[in-house]
């Protein structure tokens, strides 16, 4: 099942100020990730105002007439640099999308489009919860594609079940708990009934009352340092409950949300069939022994755990056990960060620092090839949300263009995001989206490429 694309905004997406229209470049060898087996391999592609519009053909292809006249394009030798469809984000969060002080649907998208996201899919959670057809016509124009998942329970209060069929049919992808697990006899009643059909129902194997208040998983790092803990079991025990759940109702299409300790993926390894799930990007870069206590990152929910937990999700995304990567962007505005730490509410913003990050913490700390991190971020997202995996081909604008080489970062390009509350940079890594079609015909290229 493929959902359908969202019909374009009356609100056009935001654009630079510097228009690079009537540009048109040829990259020289760059080297393509195309689509999920497909082998790697490097080509000529031709990109005209962040339209690709040509690539060229395998050496034992199809005729490469067609191909660009000569002389009528700069070329920039690119066979560092890696060209791929768009990331996927299979959930993250917007509370107020006209209004937000911390985030509003407009910025999202340039945030979305700078960090290389071509399709995020939205909770429903908000102070006006997103569990009627009215409140899921949210839309961004193309080529971003805005994906909403619907509610399960009415304003999310897991009381009563909302209307499954109404949300379906207004384009919800699937439908989403809250924060954590809902009562069983909800859960049981709504996969018993079955009104989803086989849409996604997206699940948090988390219970709050078993959490303790605490921000830090419960690892000899954090009882260390003192930070108010994490119990292990607010994670396992309801992820217990989902798996007894999914064997009692193999019909149900179940979906792990942010799965975060090691415990848990033990637990995953034994199911013959466990359920897709996710992983919060920022577990795979953090963990309680590489934050100092007065930098930003802390408070995530799930929990952030301990140096084993990170190697761990690692190595479950690296053999499949996880699906996808989730950025699960939680905005907060900067009057909310003033707050103490353990004041504030949870959440990291991270469209824009997600890809570079990742590639250091994944493809050079522990050699990854780059075909893997699209598999994480991109392909495999796509599946978890019942997509057809993203393809590269010409002509499209959803295109990104990545050099891991580049020391200077994003800089002010990768910016659009309202969030006072991106994550802190660790390390000394570099890499940095350098092109994308996703920002449109004008400031499709960063400033300054090809650097010198």
């Amino acid at each position: 099942m493929t959902p359908s694309s969202s019909s374009p905004s009356s609100a056009p997406l935001r654009q630079p100020t510097d228009s690079q229209g009537d540009r048109s470049v040829l990259l020289r060898g760059v080297q393509l990730l195309e689509a999920p087996g497909q082998r790697l391999r490097q080509a000529d592609v031709l990109i005209r105002d962040g339209l690709l519009e040509w690539i060229s053909p395998p050496p034992m292809g199809a005729d490469p007439a067609g191909g660009p006249a000569p002389g009528t394009f700069e070329e920039i030798l690119a066979g560092d640099l890696w060209l791929g469809p768009a990331l996927v984000d299979p959930h993250s969060c917007l509370e107020d999308p006209l209004q937000g002080r911390a985030e509003t649907l407009e910025s999202l998208a340039a945030a979305a489009a700078t960090g290389g996201y071509g399709t995020v899919a939205l909770l429903p959670w908000g102070p006006v919860w997103r569990d009627r057809p009215e409140l899921l016509a949210l839309h961004w124009p193309a080529p971003l594609q805005l994906l909403l998942w619907g509610s399960l329970s009415q304003a999310g209060e897991d009381r009563d079940l909302a209307s499954h069929v109404d949300q379906i049919e207004a384009g919800a992808v699937g439908l989403a708990c809250g924060e954590q697990l809902p009562p069983l006899p909800l859960l049981e009643r709504a996969l018993r009934l079955g009104e989803m059909g086989e849409h996604p129902v997206l699940l948090a194997p988390r219970d709050c009352s078993l959490c303790q208040e605490g921000f830090v998983r419960e690892r000899v790092e954090a009882l260390r340092a003192g930070w108010p803990v994490d119990p292990v079991a607010s994670e396992s025990l309801p992820l217990e409950l989902i798996l007894g759940l999914a064997e009692l109702l193999p019909q149900a299409s179940l979906r792990l949300m942010n799965i975060s300790t090691g415990e848990a993926l033990l637990r995953l390894s034994r199911q013959p069939a466990p359920p897709p799930a996710t992983v919060h990007w920022w577990h795979l870069v953090a963990d309680s022994s590489r934050l100092d206590p007065v930098e930003g990152g802390w408070r995530t929910v799930p929990s952030l755990g301990g140096p084993q937990d990170r190697q761990a999700l690692i190595e479950a995304l690296a053999d499949g056990r996880l699906q996808a990567v989730a950025v699960h962007h939680q905005a907060l505005d900067a009057e909310e960060q003033l707050l103490p730490l353990d004041q504030r509410r949870p959440g990291l913003a991270g469209h824009g620092q997600v890809l570079p990050l990742l590639w250091q913490a994944l493809v050079v700390e522990n050699g990854w090839r780059p075909e893997q991190l699209w598999q994480a971020l991109c392909w495999g997202p796509a599946g978890f949300l019942g997509l057809d995996p993203p393809r590269l081909e010409a002509p499209s604008r959803r295109w990104i263009l990545f050099d891991p080489s580049d020391k200077d970062g994003a800089g002010e390009w990768c910016t659009g995001s309202l969030a006072a509350n991106p994550p802190t940079p660790l390390g000394g890594g570099k890499g940095a989206l350098v092109g994308s079609g996703l920002r449109g015909p004008a400031g499709w290229w960063a400033p300054g490429f090809p650097r010198s």
